[in-house]
């Protein structure tokens, strides 16, 4: 099948490599033009400007925006005029599920079919295949099957659950229609809450057996700081990273976020290189805002959430508004500024 595919960054680029290995065609844009003819020498069709993109596809057209969600209705502004009905437009970003179904109305007015679709998989998609969650109109997503089927992880990469039987469902393959517009990006934002929960127990756990040595440091002993009763508990001087092998391996926690995990701790033990500020794009916080507007717990989620604005200093004028209490209700000595 053609499919055009507008935004060639990490994840953009390396889906159009996994399409063109499958014999589709490919025919690309981007603002970087490197970024075009990186493509291009590989055999896509290279865009250098919009217009000449869509003209460059066969009607009806199927065009994929793979950028992030703050340039989504910009870059359909500029894409409407030169679309056609009976046209697909497909955001495969991390985009707001409430945005999805108001461009789906917008765009039905016009002819042109939207199509919502959380992608997981990150920069090892491209071998190991994509996570594909999918809404929008099901006869144009059935349609597409080819294409969601090549960029799909498919049935071998996990072991068929006991008593599935035949042929192998869509999920089981890597992808799902799960439902009208917004359905695929609102998947996509439960699974990232998940994930955020995910990587902060992760995180938590590694940083408590980092610190299991604790009780053979010298510790302060002032009227400031509570002591460490029976340091004799805490005199296990453990590597993170073997830990993190040997969780791999037949463990019930085994999972690819500790896949990877083991092979940034085998590169630098310490983690040198990161300054520990942890972003976040913003599934995490529509995650728990829908939690909270369908009245569904979500604790765990919620707290990684705040985790990662801790981790940016977010919670800095707080933190001094507590030291300024601490330090004038029993006169605490606090640590200044810059101390």
């Amino acid at each position: 099948m053609q499919l055009g595919m507008i935004g060639l960054g990490r994840m953009g680029a390396n889906l159009v490599r996994r399409l063109m290995r499958a014999g589709h065609e490919c025919v690309v844009y981007d603002l970087n033009q490197d970024a075009v003819s990186e493509l291009a020498n590989e055999g896509a069709l290279g865009a250098t400007e919009l217009d000449k993109f869509v003209a460059a596809l066969n009607p009806p057209r199927a065009v994929w925006i793979m950028i992030p969600a703050a340039f989504v209705d910009s870059t359909i502004e500029q894409l409407q005029p030169l679309l056609e009905p009976g046209d697909i437009l497909i955001d495969g970003g991390n985009s707001f599920f409430e945005d999805d179904i108001v461009r789906s109305k917008k765009l039905d007015d016009q002819g042109i079919v939207y199509l919502d679709i959380g992608v997981s998989g990150g920069v090892y998609g491209l071998e190991r295949g994509y996570c594909l969650m999918i809404g929008g109109d099901r006869a144009v997503v059935e349609r597409l099957d080819p294409i969601w089927h090549t960029l799909s992880s498919g049935l071998e990469a996990a072991h068929r659950t006991p008593g599935k039987e035949g042929d192998p469902h869509p999920g089981e393959m890597g992808y799902l229609y799960c439902g009208p517009a917004g359905a695929g990006h609102f998947v996509k934002m439960v699974h990232n809450g998940v994930e955020y929960g995910v990587m902060a127990a992760y995180a938590e756990g590694m940083a408590i057996l980092d610190r299991a040595d604790l009780g053979s440091a010298a510790l302060r002993k002032d009227a400031e700081t509570a002591p460490l009763r029976d340091p004799w508990r805490y005199q296990y001087d453990l590597d993170v990273s073997a830990i993190a092998e040997v969780w791999r391996r037949g463990s019930v926690v085994t999972s690819f976020l500790l896949d990877i995990t083991a092979m940034a701790l085998s590169r630098d033990r310490e983690l040198t290189e990161l300054s520990g500020r942890v972003s976040d794009s913003g599934e995490g916080r529509w995650t728990v805002q829908s939690a909270i507007d369908l009245g569904v717990p979500a604790q765990v989620i919620a707290a990684a959430l705040h985790q990662r604005f801790a981790s940016r200093d977010e919670g800095d004028f707080a933190d001094r508004v507590l030291s300024a209490m601490r330090q004038e209700f029993g006169g605490h000595v606090e640590v200044p500024a810059g101390g």
